[in-house]
């Protein structure tokens, strides 16, 4: 076999004839763009089956894959719940969708502009966005080279002097590691701790790569860059029905390989520990417990309806119905994938238990173990897949946010070719500018738990300015800058300043708990001497250490000093901080707990401001709203003549539509539910319920 870096030949001939038919997609979807209605929204003429796999696409990264299935990883079935928690979020898809579909807008900028009359509004949330697009394209970068990087590793032979260290450390680490049931020395003791420190800071590898980082990054922008460019919206739409089959090919791979390694699900189960098969965790040795799961999923619905996607994708549809089935389906389509990636994870810690320095390599780590060539490009191209589709619908609608809430108003009366011109440099851009935040940001749960609260900024003002009158411009300006002051200034600031960082009172920690937990025996248990047969109920004492309270992580200023002060690591937890100027002892916290304040923070707060500030400030005009509601009550002609017509007839008299309400003549705009709003609704949550009874025979079948 010839090999290239680390890749088959096979494998890479697989790569490049996927990126050459996604860029010959993007060149004949650029024929049928005339205008920027085309290139933003695909006419809004998408059907049932586009807009199924665009949602599926849009909504299903990679990234999200290697995220449940390193938290898995770390933290057992319970872990999943970082991505899984959108579940629960899923029913309500059918009322965004529905409302992002009836306002006939283009952007979420545009609805802050015409809901609160304010295009400052608008324009800040364009702003705000393309800031937050940097985040969100970085994330699809480093999953893509992290699992590029696990498939091509070096051998030890080929390493510097410096990295043959970084494993030869990281080793001892695990050895180390291991050793702490039984005790260390006090010798050992202090060595463990400093490579402790060093393995926070992420100085120890378990192995190094052929993969340059950097190139991987600029070829990959380069793809997206071109393909969307050329095809706008209407080629994102086609890509990702191929993509939608890649992702499902590469979430379902390495499952049957994997079952065989470990001798099936009977294997698995004497493998891994059995509290690691608790589907909402355990409060002693989890990170998400059921209060913290529900803390997550409550934040996430505040969020939800602020990502950027969200009006484009519903509003590219030909009506309601077509953007509700096609969303309702893509998501639920993404929940059964995700039970994949839970699996894989599951069957990483039976094969590889602590030996990765890194758990967002577990992917590409699986991959190049496990799949035989030509197997390993259908991986990689799956993977290219998955965070291509997000990638290229993401940047056209920051497109489309910078063209029609920044430019158009500052450039006003220029011909559809020149903002077209426009927006395809503003791909460019936000593809590009990801790469810095994939060059800095080395910890994807970092950013996954970063993304979860900051849309909340935005969120809570779209969910109550589509059913309150009464929310005011004024109380959304205040609301965004104190919450982005809390969720987005302090979290980056805190941490590059030396004397907060430094701070004893920042870098506080929980207390040690020791605990005993009743749990199934392993064949390693049986082969110490604690159990005669696997699965034998056997008591174990465990240490449960302390975390950080404020910041993400604490550690030795200087691993290779144990008198060394101690150092705050990555976020700052600015609303845990908050909360600690009412004089609660946080000390005696869980990381479940202390994760579950922080988000049922992010949840609660924005809708409080809203609320007391609304009562205290200028409504919009009644006419303006009028005009707005008069569009959420009446539905999407089939053509765009009778459908003027149709919002025209309501115009002329915004009262008839108090008897469709459910509170008459109040502020409050509460639809009455109609048949299918209870079909939709209601049978979205007995999907939910069929999601969860699969997913609990995946984590319980073969276990005793």
């Amino acid at each position: 076999m010839v090999m290239i870096l680390g890749l088959n030949t096979i494998d890479l001939i697989i790569i490049l004839l996927f990126i050459a038919v996604m860029l010959w997609i993007g060149r004949q979807a650029q024929k049928k763009n005339k205008n920027t209605d085309d290139f933003f929204l695909a006419g809004r003429k998408l059907g049932k089956v586009y807009q199924f796999f665009l949602n599926f696409g849009c909504s299903t990264n990679a990234d999200q894959a290697v995220a449940v299935s390193r938290e898995v990883y770390r933290q057992g079935i319970g872990g999943m719940w970082i991505q899984f928690l959108v579940l629960f979020l899923t029913p309500f898809y059918w009322f965004s969708t529905f409302f992002f579909r009836r306002v006939r807008l283009t952007t979420i900028g545009d609805y802050f502009t015409e809901r609160f009359n304010s295009k400052f509004l608008g324009a800040s949330y364009a702003v705000f966005t393309l800031l937050m697009a940097l985040l969100g394209g970085g994330v699809g970068y480093m999953v893509a080279a992290k699992t590029m990087v696990a498939m091509t590793p070096k051998p030890i032979e080929a390493c510097t002097p410096e990295q043959k260290q970084s494993v030869a450390e990281f080793t001892e680490f695990q050895a180390l590691r291991q050793q702490l049931t039984q005790g260390l020395t006090e010798e050992e003791q202090v060595r463990f701790d400093q490579l402790n420190d060093k393995n926070k800071k992420g100085e120890l590898k378990s192995f190094h790569s052929y993969t340059h980082e950097i190139w991987f990054y600029f070829i990959y922008a380069l793809v997206v860059g071109v393909y969307t460019m050329m095809g706008g919206f209407r080629a994102a739409a086609i890509t990702d029905a191929i993509q939608g089959i890649l992702i499902l090919t590469f979430s379902m791979i390495l499952i049957p390989a994997a079952l065989i390694k470990v001798g099936g699900f009977g294997g698995l189960h004497a493998t891994v520990p059995d509290y690691m098969f608790q589907l909402f965790g355990s409060t002693t040795m989890s990170e998400y417990a059921w209060y913290t799961i529900v803390a997550m999923a409550l934040a996430n619905l505040v969020s939800i309806v602020a990502v950027v996607t969200g009006m484009q994708t519903a509003g590219s549809a030909t009506n309601e119905t077509t953007a509700r089935i096609g969303m309702i389906g893509g998501m639920f389509t993404k929940r059964v994938i995700m039970i994949f990636w839970a699996l894989a994870g599951l069957l990483a810690i039976a094969i590889y238990g602590g030996k990765l320095s890194d758990p967002d390599l577990i992917w590409g780590f699986m991959t190049n173990d496990l799949l035989v060539p030509g197997a390993i490009g259908l991986m990689l191209a799956g993977i290219l897949a998955a965070n291509m589709s997000t990638l290229s619908a993401t940047s056209i609608s920051y497109a489309a946010l910078f063209i029609r809430n920044l430019y158009k108003p500052l450039v006003p009366n220029r011909s559809e070719d020149h903002y077209l011109t426009v927006g395809r440099i503003v791909i460019g851009i936000t593809l590009l500018g990801g790469i810095g935040i994939a060059l800095v940001v080395d910890n994807l749960l970092e950013l996954f738990q970063y993304i979860i609260s900051i849309p909340a900024i935005f969120g809570a003002s779209i969910w109550l300015g589509f059913i309150w009158r009464r929310v005011t411009k004024w109380a959304v300006i205040v609301q965004f800058s104190i919450c982005l002051v809390i969720y987005a200034v302090i979290p980056n600031v805190f941490p590059e300043v030396d004397s907060i960082k430094h701070n004893p009172a920042m870098v506080a920690e929980t207390l040690p708990r020791e605990t005993t937990i009743r749990t199934k025996a392993l064949q390693t248990d049986v082969d110490a001497g604690l159990a005669t047969v696997v699965g034998e109920k056997i008591e174990k004492d465990v240490t449960v250490a302390p975390v950080g309270i404020f910041f993400d992580k604490v550690s030795r200023d200087n691993p290779d000093d144990p008198n060394s002060p101690k150092v705050g690591i990555d976020r700052f937890h600015a609303e845990i901080w908050v909360i600690s100027w009412f004089g609660f002892d946080l000390t005696h916290l869980s990381k479940a707990q202390l994760v579950a304040l922080r988000f049922l923070f992010d949840a609660f707060f924005p809708f409080l401001l809203l609320f007391l500030i609304s009562f205290f400030t200028k409504p919009v005009p009644k006419h303006l709203l009028d005009k707005f509601f008069v569009k959420l009550h009446t539905p999407v002609q089939a053509t765009p003549e009778e459908d003027l017509a149709a919002l025209a007839r309501g115009e002329s008299d915004p009262g008839q539509f108090e008897k469709e309400k459910m509170f008459p003549h109040s502020q409050w705009e509460f639809r009455k539910w109609k048949k299918s709003d209870y079909l939709g609704f209601f049978g979205s949550w007995v999907l939910v319920g069929l999601v969860i009874l699969l997913l609990w025979v995946v984590v319980t079948v073969g276990g005793r």
